[in-house]
């Protein structure tokens, strides 16, 4: 083990050449997140691909996991996302602390008894206001969070419904399940954290099937998500 606490970043495939060519790898995304936290945080930031067959880590082997996003489906039952799935109930029984990002976070749903599928009332996308409901306002990791915030959001797929047991902490007008906690150490967020302004613009413009009109209001609309960015943060903060 590391001398740093261990963070993995199980990152789910790889953003368009599009994406990649200005901003950088996924994994990038959260290290560049991570690193804009008021308290620095000492990690040893590791990546697994599942997608190239990389090994996801043994439960015990880290500190924190993040699941991140991907442009494949969870309903495609791909057989190495299937693989990560397994690998979460796992991780789960064992207690790890772990978050999953929009793929992520239906991912874990899926995992666990959940159903996701595509959304009746199509993709989100944009800047978008997130309330956190009665049971998330009284979670204590929501503690001092406004009821609600903004949050960058880009799917196609949703948690239609959430597995036995688990909670949902927070909604948009769109997706009810847009939070979930699993356990003390397991949540889950439909929304991107680790995206920023200039990201989220660049995927609106290339939403080809977006009308001119809906395409200006979205792009007016994307403002800085400090607190969704906070949730990443924080979590990560809280197993170091």
């Amino acid at each position: 083990m590391s001398s740093q606490a261990v963070l993995y970043i199980i990152q789910m495939g790889a953003p368009p050449e599009s994406l990649r060519s200005v901003y950088g790898d996924q994994w990038e995304w959260f290290q560049s997140a991570l690193a804009k936290t008021p308290t620095s945080f000492p990690l040893d930031i590791r990546i697994t691909r599942p997608d190239l067959d990389e090994p996801l880590p043994e439960p015990g082997s880290f500190d924190v996991a993040v699941i991140s996003g991907s442009w494949c489906m969870v309903t495609d039952r791909l057989d190495w996302s299937e693989r990560t799935a397994e690998w979460i109930r796992q991780v789960i029984v064992q207690h790890q602390p772990l978050l999953g990002v929009c793929y992520g976070h239906q991912l874990m749903a899926h995992a666990l008894g959940g159903v996701v599928d595509y959304h009746p009332d199509g993709p989100e996308i944009g800047s978008i206001s997130i309330t956190l409901n009665p049971a998330g306002q009284a979670d204590p990791f929501f503690t001092g969070f406004p009821q609600q915030f903004r949050a960058h959001l880009t799917h196609e797929q949703s948690v239609l419904q959430v597995p036995s047991g688990a909670t949902v902490l927070g909604s948009s007008g769109h997706d009810p399940n847009q939070i979930i906690r699993y356990t003390k150490n397991a949540l889950s967020v439909q929304f991107h954290p680790e995206f920023f302004e200039a990201l989220m613009r660049h995927i609106i413009v290339g939403k080809k099937k977006l009308p001119p009109e809906q395409k200006a209001f979205l792009l007016d609309a994307v403002v800085d998500t400090a607190w969704s960015k906070k949730i990443l943060q924080q979590f990560v903060g809280l197993f170091i």
